[in-house]
Parts: structure tokens; C-alpha cells; sequence
């Protein structure tokens, strides 16, 4: 199965030594956002787990505990935008994230990480230019690191109409300008890119549309061919794998502006102050009338046909 740590929160830039612990003792519970005294046990094995899935805008935190994680397949999106701090408060600067990029991609291998560049808005201190240049300046620093580059373009959550007044949807011909720009400068530097949920608008342009973290992706990862469940998509037009993630609205600390997963910076502020990196839940503890049951957990691996005997992208199942 494939565990994800990304959808909700940064679990490498704010929980790492939680999480670590987690791998630790073997196993995680999951609060439900929608029924809070539902709580799910997840075993942390690489018996049953065949991938974690990470998303991240810093990975440097998890950097010096690699190794826990190297009986595992893992796949990693770091996210590196053009934004200051006016929009990204607490993200650290772009060469030290750009360098974490690398030194990650060091360990794991390329086709174990890819680049996220997104969400992408205009505006008079952020226009199609100033883009095209950052993007540019990234890829030239990441070519080699990696072999996908995601882009998207804003969606007004609700959260992120609140938290962010102002911001407007990106018309469509700018995203075509934009996206076909992006496109090229990815191809110059060894990199495809992969639209998030935008539909097929880019492919004649050679983005390639089929989703940003597919079973594909984590394939190549893993190195093995998996056997993966139905599952329903996270949003419309979302072609992504998304499923069993052990993070948890509202405690992500980066607070940018953008952000479709915290309500505030109050509500951010407060959860952090419960969390506490002994616990099996990232937030607070058990409480008597919680409910917990045990995940349905096996491994996905297809034992029958290997991807390493067909697709010279994947690389070992180790680095």
C-alpha cells in the first residue's frame, strides 16, 4: 500500500522528529477531519507499506534520518516557487530549498523526486515574465535532480479566498503563454512537465497530462509493478493516487497565503502548540471516546513482473 504525508500538512518541515518516531514504533493513528472520534491505525511496516508518499516545501529536517526510511519506496515532491514572504512567510530561502532539492536527490535518486511548481497566480509583482524567468533559473538548478516539473495554476478554495483577498483566477491565455514556456525550458533541462488537475490544455504543447503523482510515478519509485485498489479522485479533473494520509488540517506552519489546508493562522498556532512528538496522533493524544480501528493493510506489490526489467527510468528498489 502507499502511505501518504503531504496532503494535508508538511510533515518534513515541522514533524520530522515525530514522524521518525513513528517509524520507530511502527505504526501511526489518524484522526478523520470529518468524524474526529474516528481513529485509524496504520502499521508502518515495509511489509505492507510499499510507498511513502512526501510533499514538502523543505526537506532539509528529514535529511539527517534517511535512513530510517531506506526499507521503504518513497516518492518525494518538493515544492519551489517564485514567492517572497509576503505570500510564503516561513518557507525558507529558494537556494537553501534548492539545495536540500539536491542533496535529497542524492540520496533517493532522481526518479524519486520531482519538482512542484505551483500554484502558479499573476499579479503586477508576480506577471508571466517574472515567472518565465524563475522557472528557468530553477530548472537550470535542479537539471539532472530530477525528471518531472507539476505546475498548476490557483484554485480559489474557500481558505484560500480568506486567507488570500485579491487573487484571481489565471485567465486562459495566460496560462497557455505560461504553459508553453514552462514546457520548453523543462525539455531543455531534462524535465517533463505534469499539470495538476488542469485538464488536457498543455499536451500539444508536450506537457504531459496524465496526472502528477500517478501509480506510474510511484512505480518507478518503487521499482516493481503494483496492483493497486479502485479509489475514488481527490477533486475533478484530478487523475492523481491519493489515498491514506497521516497528516492533519491546520498545522501546517509555512501559513502561505495560498493554502487550501489551513482555515487560519490562529487555528495553525494552537494545533502546534498540542502536538507532541511522543504521540502516536500528530495532534493531542487519544481521548476516551475516540474509536480506533485497525487500516485494512497489504502489500500492492505485483511479484510477477518487475519494472525494473522494462523501464530503463525506474531505478533499484534501494539507493
Amino acid at each position: 500500500m502507499i502511505i501518504n504525508t503531504g496532503q494535508r500538512t508538511d510533515i518534513p518541515a515541522f514533524y520530522s522528529a515525530w514522524f521518525c518516531e513513528r517509524l520507530k514504533e511502527g505504526y501511526v493513528l489518524v484522526r478523520n477531519p470529518y468524524d474526529p472520534t474516528l481513529v485509524t491505525r496504520y502499521v508502518l511496516s515495509p511489509e505492507v507499506v510499499d510507498c511513502v508518499g512526501f510533499c514538502t516545501k523543505d526537506p532539509s529536517p528529514m535529511l539527517p534520518h534517511m535512513k530510517l526510511l531506506e526499507p521503504y519506496g518513497q516518492f518525494w515532491y518538493v515544492t519551489i516557487t517564485p514567492y517572497g514572504r509576503e505570500i510564503e512567510p516561513n518557507v525558507p530561502g529558494k537556494k537553501a530549498v534548492l539545495e536540500s532539492f539536491r542533496r535529497l536527490s542524492d540520496i533517493v535518486g532522481p526518479h524519486r523526486v520531482g519538482w512542484r511548481y505551483d500554484p502558479i497566480f499573476l499579479s503586477d509583482d508576480y506577471p508571466v515574465e517574472r515567472h518565465v524567468r524563475a522557472f528557468e533559473y530553477m530548472a537550470r538548478a535542479l537539471e539532472g535532480y530530477t525528471h518531472i516539473a507539476v505546475i498548476s495554476f490557483i484554485d480559489l478554495y474557500e481558505k484560500t479566498k480568506r486567507n488570500f483577498p485579491g487573487v484571481k483566477v489565471v485567465a486562459k491565455e495566460d496560462r497557455l503563454v505560461l504553459g508553453k514556456a514552462l514546457v520548453e525550458i523543462a525539455a531543455a533541462h531534462g524535465m517533463t512537465v505534469k499539470p495538476c488537475a488542469e485538464g488536457d490544455e498543455l499536451a500539444p504543447y508536450g506537457a504531459d497530462c496524465s496526472g502528477c503523482m500517478t501509480v506510474a510515478d510511484y512505480e518507478r519509485a518503487v521499482g516493481e509493478r503494483l496492483k493497486v485498489p479502485g479509489h475514488a479522485p481527490a477533486r475533478d479533473a484530478c487523475a492523481c493516487y491519493l489515498s491514506c494520509d497521516i497528516g492533519a488540517y491546520n498545522t501546517c506552519g509555512h501559513l502561505c497565503k495560498y493554502c487550501y489546508a489551513n482555515y487560519n493562522a490562529r487555528a495553525v498556532q494552537a494545533n502546534r502548540r498540542a502536538h507532541d512528538p511522543a504521540s502516536p496522533l500528530l495532534i493531542g493524544h487519544l481521548r476516551p471516546e475516540d474509536r480506533v480501528r485497525p487500516a485494512n493493510q497489504k502489500s500492492w506489490i505485483d511479484g510477477q513482473i518487475s519494472m525494473l526489467d522494462q523501464d530503463p527510468m525506474a531505478g533499484p528498489v534501494l539507493p
